[in-house]
């Protein structure tokens, strides 16, 4: 119990604190008297020293090693009966003290030691009683949850509504696997991770710097760490989810008003136990399913909609929801069904492709295996031609899709690769974006669709968008020429003028461009016949 809390106690109710103020947070551990000249060697942590100041020292000097010395054993304070020995505390002694935050109790002579003894060790055991039995409560309801197969983010919840903290459960990136919120616990640090799902780079960096992260590592136990107001950082304990010898994340509860408490890192110790073993639950399904050909970051490219556990698993394994990627798909040039010793050649080059991303910087490489096919994630920041090039071979091709963000983008990604599996004569390396305009010249709806979408996107939904394309699509009707399009829009060539710049400026096009002028000329005859056909179609239909 704290210092704080000790005063309560009716054999303490009328001690006054003289001193060392900043101290009454001091966990008690133990009374104990002792009446002799050199106290220190007699006492320990978290004791609180009782004295009748007898053999308290009289010399200024020594009064002050003495307090240094108490100070070093880190006890929890120093309680002096007064007035028959001594009649306070002396100036020099609570000056001394103050420096220190050592916390010096003024206690009435007619309160026996012994019943301050007895009445500070009977809360004392009753309260770890109490710890003890609330933290089994924890214990079996986080197991419980456990075994009930609930994701981390349901873990973080459950334990933050058993102990009333805010929680949250990151992996060793600073990315949120789970949280529970406490809106009036939270800090500028703590609002920012939850609203970011990433604790931020530049508080990361630093707790780096300082040897937090160094700490945290080396302990076998919770750490408290102080709060860093240069850092908008208020107190919190943090506990290293260990799996199979290594750190595969943290838990970390927010101090918030209340100090954290022997419960609080009971409640921490648990709660990584069973995040521990969630994560080695997760990586072995990982492992299996690895083995089948379906990893779980695949069946997240593949399924309709991901699930909570779905995403879980990924992120687990390294995806990042808030990250950029392009979808990539390695096609080995191997007849189906695959014999044992082109499995073989496919799990090699598996294992060849890991390392060529791990050499590039991926930190956690993401790929799978389905049949002749490897899919894979490649962050948007790392170039294909940085990629692929080497890698491809006569019997080995890579497809790609557009980079996009979140798990709709990847699975939109994913989608785009598996699209230009239908094509041959694509080359060893073929980007969705680079191979669009041939595959609408063949024909392909999808494509001539992706291809519209991509050109106009920018002026959907914008105030006078569809004037801003219409002005493009007649100014490459009409061959580029500036007066012919301003007549043929009835409109004065200063407007034409002022629409074309609008128009550029929101795309991103560069009208003199040779390739920007076939892509609006290619676009403009699509979407005429595009509406020749719907014409003709309506008029057939009246008709009959």
């Amino acid at each position: 119990m704290r210092l704080r809390d000790a005063l309560r106690l009716s054999s303490l109710a009328n001690a006054a604190v003289v001193a060392g103020q900043g101290g009454l947070e001091r966990d008690v551990r133990w009374a104990h008297v002792v009446d002799m000249p050199d106290p220190a060697p007699w006492i320990g942590p978290g004791q609180l020293l009782l004295t009748t100041g007898y053999a308290w020292p009289l010399d200024p000097e020594a009064e002050r090693s003495q307090l240094e010395a108490l100070a070093k054993r880190e006890l929890a304070g120093i309680g002096l009966a007064v007035p028959t020995y001594r009649e306070r505390f002396s100036a020099n002694a609570r000056e001394h003290a103050e420096r220190l935050a050592l916390p010096l109790l003024e206690i009435p002579w007619d309160v026996p030691f012994a019943r301050i003894t007895e009445e500070l060790h009977r809360e004392l055991l009753s309260v770890q009683q109490r710890t003890i039995e609330r933290s089994e409560q924890i214990h079996r309801a986080l197991t419980r949850a456990a075994s009930e197969g609930t994701t981390l983010h349901d873990l973080a919840h459950r334990l933050g509504a058993l102990i009333d903290r805010s929680i949250t459960i990151e992996d060793t990136h600073g990315n949120v696997l789970g949280f529970h919120a406490i809106p009036s616990h939270e800090d500028p640090v703590r609002r920012e991770t939850i609203a970011r799902t990433r604790s931020p780079r530049r508080t990361t960096l630093e707790l780096e710097r300082r040897g937090t992260y160094e700490r945290i590592r080396r302990s076998g136990a919770p750490v408290r760490i102080a709060a860093m107001p240069d850092l908008e950082l208020d107190a919190r304990l943090v506990c290293p989810i260990r799996v199979g010898g290594e750190i595969a994340g943290y838990v970390w509860i927010i101090e918030g008003e209340a100090a954290l408490s022997d419960l609080d890192h009971r409640a921490a110790e648990h709660g990584a136990l069973v995040a521990a073993l969630q994560i080695a639950h997760q990586r072995e399904l990982a492992q299996v399913e690895s083995r089948l050909g379906y990893t779980s970051f695949l069946s997240l490219l593949e399924a309709p909609a991901a699930t909570p556990q779905m995403l879980e698993r990924a992120q687990l394994l390294g995806f990042d929801p808030a990250v950029t990627y392009r979808a990539g798909i390695a096609v080995l040039d191997e007849p189906l069904p695959l014999a044992r010793e082109a499995v073989l050649r496919r799990d090699a080059l598996i294992e060849r492709l890991r390392r060529h991303l791990g050499a590039l910087g991926v930190e956690r490489p993401m790929l799978g295996a389905a049949l002749d096919r490897i899919p894979f994630l490649l962050p948007a920041e790392f170039a294909i031609a940085d990629f692929a090039p080497e890698l491809a071979t006569e019997r080995l091709r890579f497809v790609f899709g557009r980079p996009a963000a979140g798990t709709d983008g990847a699975r939109a990604s994913y989608q785009e690769a598996q699209e230009l599996l239908a094509y041959d004569g694509l080359g060893r390396v073929a980007a969705y974006e680079d191979v669009l305009v041939p595959r609408v010249l063949l024909g392909d709806a999808r494509a001539r669709d992706a291809f519209l979408r991509d050109l106009f996107a920018p002026l959907e939904g914008r105030k006078g968008g569809p004037t801003l394309r219409e002005a493009l699509m007649h100014y490459a009707e009409h061959g580029f020429a500036f007066r012919r399009t301003a007549n043929a829009l009835g409109i004065h060539p200063n407007t034409l003028r002022y629409r074309l710049e609008r128009a550029a400026e929101l795309t991103g096009l560069t009208l003199d461009d040779p390739d920007v002028r076939f892509r609006l000329q290619l676009a403009s005859r699509l979407v005429r016949l595009r509406a020749n056909h719907s014409d003709r179609t309506h008029k057939d239909g009246e008709r009959s």
